[in-house]
């Protein structure tokens, strides 16, 4: 969670000095749902998610190196520095994207899914969505198939309140996500989503459901993004003490820095010693990735269908 949160605060950084072009969405905030899920996953099963994808590659197992090494657009990026920030892979780690069309990926998980019900394989899809893409047709059309099928699925809503900038009081009819699948027979669960013991129950919960032929799950984690919808964005729509509110009473990665120091578990020391740890490897991989040469020319016409 602690490589999360510093590796985008560098991104964030890097970004306002113009090492980072296009559109990047911090994941900072969020950091216990991805790292909470993927403590519930065994080898083989898989992950995709949207656009705000750097910390669940992270949480993956991927090299900090590749993914800020993509995010500069140089050749030692995950995608050789032609994806950016939204599209990155590793099948090698069974992340299978972000993706920056709102919803798509909710298809392309499902799809994963059915791959392994056929295959009979026994591997898991977590697919991620936000609040925001929760009222996309094809998310609905994707619960179908996936409960007529029995699919093993388990989709994430991460309801971080604001979507793209808009309150979810505003934009959805339903705002319990949880509920979104009632019509076609899919159980679904609320989830303190700052609490990363709490994503872990609830997901060992959902997957295990998955895995015995149940079919779906789905798992609304109730979460806060503390920037932006991306770094352009001036967040406006929001008030600062709102904001300031939640990361002093339910910031993820402080909740555990005060347990394990409450409980004796690590001292003030030990814990200042992991950030240091943590700093040391986004450090690196910021330097790797600003010095790394950009793509070959001749790279344009690679990994192209035609």
């Amino acid at each position: 969670m602690l490589l999360i949160r510093r590796f985008e605060e560098k991104a964030g950084q890097m970004y306002g000095m113009g090492l980072i072009g296009g559109f990047c969405h911090l994941y900072i905030g969020q950091e216990a749902v991805v790292v909470g899920m993927q403590m519930c996953l065994k080898p083989g099963d898989q992950v995709i998610t949207g656009y705000r994808d750097h910390g669940h590659m992270l949480a993956a197992g991927m090299d900090a190196r590749g993914v800020m090494a993509e995010l500069t657009g140089r050749r030692g990026g995950y995608s050789k520095g032609k994806g950016g920030s939204m599209h990155m892979f590793s099948i090698e780690k069974g992340f299978y994207g972000g993706h920056g069309i709102v919803g798509a990926q909710v298809s392309l998980g499902t799809g994963l899914a059915f791959a392994s019900r056929y295959r009979d394989n026994g591997r898991v899809s977590l697919t991620y969505f936000g609040d925001g893409a929760a009222n996309q047709g094809q998310v609905y059309e994707s619960f179908n198939m996936a409960a007529l099928w029995k699919l093993p699925v388990v989709y994430i809503v991460e309801n971080n309140k604001y979507a793209m900038g808009t309150s979810v009081n505003r934009a959805s009819a339903q705002t319990n996500f949880s509920r979104r699948g009632i019509s076609f027979d899919i159980p679904g669960e609320q989830v303190d989503g700052m609490d990363v013991r709490a994503v872990r129950a609830a997901g060992l919960r959902a997957v295990e459901h998955a895995r015995s032929g149940q079919g779906p799950f789905i798992l609304e984690m109730l979460t806060y993004r503390y920037r932006g919808h991306s770094m352009s964005d001036p967040a406006k729509y929001r008030a600062k003490d709102e904001v300031q509110k939640m990361r002093d009473e339910r910031d993820a990665v402080e909740q555990v820095r005060a347990r394990l120091i409450d409980n004796g578990w690590a001292s003030e020391d030990g814990v200042k010693k992991i950030d240091a740890e943590v700093r040391a490897i986004v450090n690196e991989a910021a330097e790797f990735a600003t010095h790394d040469p950009a793509p070959d020319p001749s790279e344009l016409y690679t990994d192209v269908l035609r």
